[in-house]
């Protein structure tokens, strides 16, 4: 009887110290390798989120698409999601929403983001840089 409660309370100390630990605790002693600790540096913020374009953009005349970038026309459709909307399987994120709507028949320019999360489920992420009416 007395094993499984040694066994216990040596598990909850080890959790209790583990807890104790925070994520920016060095460790106690030099790693055993000789090898440096690895720090991680935090990812830069970017200055504009494509999903909350600037508020006084109006879109405006088609501008020719940087490096990386592509135009794309034709007619937006709605997705499958609320406020989902699609250009030629390219979901499109930012943009004029006054411009692009379902039905509308324009040429964006941008760039694709294939490894964006988005909570559309189709299409591959288009940020929009410029729009307008085709």
């Amino acid at each position: 009887m007395k094993t499984p409660r040694t066994v216990f309370v040596a598990l909850l100390a080890a959790a209790a110290l583990t807890a104790c630990a925070g994520p920016g605790d060095e460790p106690a002693g030099p790693d055993p390798t000789g090898a440096a600790p690895v720090t991680t540096q935090p990812e830069p913020t970017p200055s504009a989120s494509p999903s909350r374009p600037d508020p006084t953009w109006k879109g405006g005349p088609s501008t020719p698409p940087g490096v990386g970038g592509t135009t794309l026309s034709g007619t937006i459709r709605a997705g499958v999601e609320p406020n989902c909307l699609l250009l030629d399987d390219h979901l499109l994120v930012g943009g004029p929403r006054d411009l692009l709507k379902a039905g509308a028949k324009v040429e964006v320019t941008g760039r694709p983001e294939p490894g964006m999360m988005t909570t559309c489920q189709q299409g591959t992420p288009f940020v929009v840089e410029s729009a307008r009416r085709a």
